[in-house]
């Protein structure tokens, strides 16, 4: 049999998956990498421990699914998005850590632009706000703060890259410096009207464009893998972000089809179409992948903790010894006790789009058990979501009719319950899960024509469940409220 592969590369670990035609799960492997927190607000990981650790579970998947190199006929990559790499052209070494997409060390740089009056510019030409979320901030600082970066970027020494692009370049053994329209959409430096690295913007964050990758499409061929001896010479022909990746897994590919997924973060997006379309409501215009001469775009809005909040149960308070354990406990009790928690930990994403908010838990009682803390974690997680959906709706113009889901959140029947209850619409989980592999899987058999087409791939998506509203609208609504005054009162927390 003829597989596709996958590779997965996260935030808290790097997975390989095979995928055979009908998108079923055939072999997979992981491994867990280490967080490094240098400070608070701070969050790196070591780029050679990210390579290392997607390298080592690629003959694991293989094994796994019975495979062989022979038997994959592409390899698509997808990956924590706006974690930031620099590194040395000749010798492939990392100038440092890897600054990752839930820092906040530049919030200040923000700040700055943003007093100078130079966000309009930056949201019109990138459809981003300005933000410490986005790689070209990370940049910046790793070009101000790393001895002789600056000089040697400027002759052409250097390599910025996401994810994506440093794990292209080491597959390829340094062949291929190019990353897709999907991940250069969340730089903060590509143009979105220009389809090109934006000179104006690069010279507001000092940025050289000579270290800058090839923006290419998200579904092609880049090369061939040559540093991985169990797919040495196999194409590698996708390349995508992962929650564009999660968008093109759940086949949402209409304007109007809309899927969030519940990893770390949560993130919510809506399929436009081909137009690029402004957001009155603090949500993010982004390309939602390149094919050919056409690019798709899509409305986003990201939270930046939600699933890791159950994380922070487990090894911040011990509440829990395994994620698995949280919503058995969280069923203890009815409802939250009046506890709202907010997973504020690292600032609020969208819409509020605050970096110096901190997470706060209010309406403690003496009556308050670890049962409705992680009931009111859980809830978080739904709360956030219900408000990227109200902001989007806005921004679009109707209401959605469902909201698909993925994520390792999204196995939580308890917590999608209650998520169709805040909505008002049913949410629908499909069998497979692992949508954002196997969107990346997708971008890469279209690219060498193991699907000949993206209708051939519909039949791929079958529901597992679907969780339809069963909770009373003004009960909805009085949560949602209370929610609100929770948010307002953990904002700013952090001084600037």
């Amino acid at each position: 049999m003829a597989f596709v592969l996958a590779l997965d590369q996260g935030t808290t670990s790097s997975r390989a998956i095979v995928f055979d035609e009908s998108g079923t799960i055939r072999g997979s492997a992981q491994r867990e990498f280490e967080q490094i927190l240098p400070q608070p607000g701070w969050v790196e990981h070591d780029a050679e421990t990210i390579w290392a650790t997607q390298s080592a579970v690629i003959p694991g998947a293989l094994d796994s699914a019975g495979a062989s190199a022979s038997d994959v006929r592409g390899v698509g990559i997808t990956n924590q998005r706006e974690t930031t790499v620099l590194w040395d052209r000749s010798t492939g070494e990392p100038l440092g850590n890897a600054i990752v997409w839930q820092d906040r060390r530049t919030a200040d740089m923000c700040d700055r632009l943003r007093k100078a009056g130079h966000e309009e510019i930056f949201q019109k030409r990138t459809g981003l706000l300005l933000d410490p979320y986005f790689s070209g901030t990370k940049l910046a600082w790793m070009l101000e703060n790393i001895p002789e970066a600056r000089r040697r970027a400027e002759a052409g020494e250097l390599a910025f890259g996401t994810i994506d692009c440093w794990l292209t370049f080491k597959l390829t053994g340094g062949k291929v410096h190019a990353t897709d329209a999907s991940n250069a959409s969340r730089t903060l430096l590509w143009n979105l009207h220009s389809r090109d690295w934006d000179d104006d913007l690069l010279d507001l964050l000092g940025i050289p464009r000579a270290v800058l990758p090839e923006v290419r499409g998200s579904s092609e061929i880049y090369g061939e893998i040559e540093t991985v001896t169990f797919v040495g010479g196999v194409p590698l022909a996708g390349m995508i972000g992962d929650q564009q990746a999660a968008l093109a897994g759940q086949l949402c590919t209409e304007p109007g089809l809309a899927k969030c997924t519940y990893g770390t973060g949560c993130f919510l997006l809506l399929n436009t179409g081909a137009e690029v379309k402004p957001s009155a409501h603090r949500m993010l215009t982004t390309v939602a992948w390149r094919r050919g001469e056409r690019t798709d775009f899509a409305f986003e809005g990201s939270t930046f903790i939600g699933g890791a909040v159950v994380q922070w149960l487990r090894d911040g308070l011990q509440l829990i010894r395994r994620s698995e354990e949280v919503e058995a406990l969280a069923d203890q009790v009815e409802d939250n006790g009046g506890v709202y928690l907010v997973p504020g930990f690292v600032g609020l994403g969208a819409p509020h789009w605050d970096p110096y908010a901190r997470g706060m838990m209010i309406g403690i009682t003496r009556g308050t058990t670890r049962a409705h803390i992680a009931r009111a974690a859980l809830q978080s997680i739904a709360f956030q979501v219900a408000d990227l959906v109200s902001s989007m709706e806005q921004d679009a113009g109707f209401k959605l009719k469902e909201l698909r889901v993925d994520g390792g959140a999204a196995v939580n029947d308890g917590l999608l319950q209650f998520q169709a209850d805040l909505l008002g619409v049913p949410v629908v989980r499909p069998t497979v899960v692992e949508t954002t592999a196997l969107g990346a899987a997708y971008m890469a058999g279209l690219a060498v024509g193991y699907w000949p087409n993206i209708d051939a791939m519909r039949a791929n998506w079958r529901v597992d469940k679907r969780f339809e509203p069963k909770m009373a609208a003004a009960e909805a609504a009085r949560l949602r409220s209370r929610w609100s005054d929770a948010v307002e009162r953990s904002k700013g927390w952090e001084q600037p």
